[in-house]
């Protein structure tokens, strides 16, 4: 019987929901679906330029680990990008290091946010979501 699966500590939600593709015609609806955690793999090493060591560390998984998330996450960009797919970015199994909401109203992201308050700090509404609700698998 198999081990059962860690989820993936991920600091910050992603800014964007996906990417779209610019000057391909008559494509059909044919998405590659980023999982957070590949998000947030290629983040942590393209972008911030940790070691994978390091990242693994940041992610709460092993290094092994790390490097199928990463290299399938590569994959899943080359093919969007030779290909011409839409990139959409959602779902994995993962949680978040800290508690983030999200305004419905002006799309904010925060994670300074008192239940007390009841108001966007951005926009001041009171549509406010759970990140970590949202995103728990």
């Amino acid at each position: 019987m198999p081990r059962r699966k860690r989820n993936r500590r991920i600091q910050v939600p992603p800014v964007i929901k996906g990417m779209s593709v610019f000057g391909v015609r008559g494509r059909k609806s044919n998405e590659v679906y980023l999982l957070i955690e590949e998000y947030e793999a290629i983040r942590l090493l393209d972008y911030q330029g940790l070691t994978q060591e390091e990242a693994a560390v940041h992610m709460d998984i092993s290094r092994p680990t790390l490097t199928r998330i990463y290299e399938e996450a590569r994959n899943k960009v080359a093919t969007s990008f030779v290909e011409g797919r839409d990139i959409i970015i959602r779902g994995g199994d993962i949680y978040f290091d800290k508690n983030w909401f999200k305004c419905n109203s002006c799309q904010a992201s925060f994670n300074h946010y008192s239940e007390n308050d009841h108001d966007c700090p951005v926009c001041g509404s009171k549509d406010i979501i759970s990140l970590n609700e949202h995103y728990s698998s």
